[in-house]
């Protein structure tokens, strides 16, 4: 187990590398003036060139990366062009509320959408089954910032149930958390029925029904369990995106994340805000992967005995 954790964790080498240059590659190909962006239209040329200079701007895109990267090793994430603060103080300090958003979407997801799925396959073809296709196919074809807009006019503009924006007290995470949290119902949902319909048909399911045992710990003891596995690599997979996936949702409730860091980076063309934010979500994602892969092992047995 020790080595396989290890062997993940130096993967997270690559993934970084292919992934920085990519952006860093994009980002020098945008149009505009970094230095015109950060001084301002009206700034004379000479103080453009005489900052485009001391940023190192002016150099190879090549040598740029490979300076960025030597800080990298040596945990520096460089200092944001707009703001003149490390990059890693501005990302963690935004950190947290992202964090907290991409939590409780995938608690608001996760409590949904199981039972939903669970009852949808053991009634299959019923109404029940029909409505909860329907509505998994709703929300995986309704675009966040649309849903968010619509929830924003219902019950901001017109109830005035909930704040339209910001992040103080709960009651302003309840729309952006349903805004994030539908889709991954959808798609949660939908592996779950898929899953659970799988495993109710094998033949160990229909030898505990013959002894019987009630059928509710048949699918809550025997079956449930079995077909936790793909749901769980589901989940970690949504986790994963929601955490570098909600720039959407975190503009439109203007909630105070790395999402509207990152989007308002990109309009300044701040490369290495925008690396640094693009670094950390490649690293929270991996980091979730390999969580998901030793949950397996607790999970089912089978998997646990091939790490032995």
């Amino acid at each position: 187990m020790h080595k396989y954790v290890l062997k993940r964790l130096l993967m997270l080498i690559p993934v970084i590398l292919g992934v920085s240059f990519l952006v860093f590659f994009i980002m020098s190909l945008a149009p505009g003036d970094t230095a015109r962006t950060i001084l301002g239209d009206n700034a004379p040329m000479e103080a453009i060139e005489a900052l485009n200079e001391e940023l190192g701007l002016n150099d190879p895109v090549l040598v740029r990366y490979v300076r960025y990267m030597g800080n990298l090793v040596q945990g520096d994430l460089g200092t944001s062009y707009k703001s003149g603060r490390p990059v890693f103080n501005e990302v963690m300090s935004r950190f947290p509320d992202t964090l907290k958003l991409a939590f409780w979407g995938m608690v608001f997801a996760i409590v949904l959408s199981i039972p939903i799925g669970i009852i949808s396959a053991t009634k299959q073809y019923s109404f029940m089954d029909s409505a909860s296709m329907v509505f998994a196919l709703l929300g995986v074809a309704t675009p966040n910032f649309w849903l968010g807009l619509m929830l924003i006019i219902g019950f901001s503009l017109h109830l005035r149930w909930f704040p339209s924006g910001g992040s103080e007290g709960w009651r302003a995470l309840v729309l952006p958390v349903i805004t994030l949290g539908t889709g991954c119902m959808a798609n949660i949902t939908r592996t779950t029925r898929s899953s659970m319909l799988e495993v109710i048909r094998q033949d160990y399911i229909r030898t505990a029904k013959a002894k019987g045992v009630n059928s509710k710990n048949v699918i809550y003891k025997h079956a449930l369990k079995n077909a936790l596995i793909p749901v769980v690599t589901v989940i970690g997979l949504q986790f994963g995106s929601l955490l570098g996936g909600a720039v959407l949702t975190e503009a439109v409730f203007s909630w105070p994340g790395i999402g509207t860091y990152l989007v308002n980076s990109i309009k300044a063309q701040d490369t290495n805000a925008v690396l640094g934010c693009v670094i950390i979500f490649s690293i929270c994602f991996s980091i979730v992967n390999l969580a998901v892969d030793i949950l397996y092992a607790y999970i089912d047995p089978r998997i646990k005995s091939k790490y032995k």
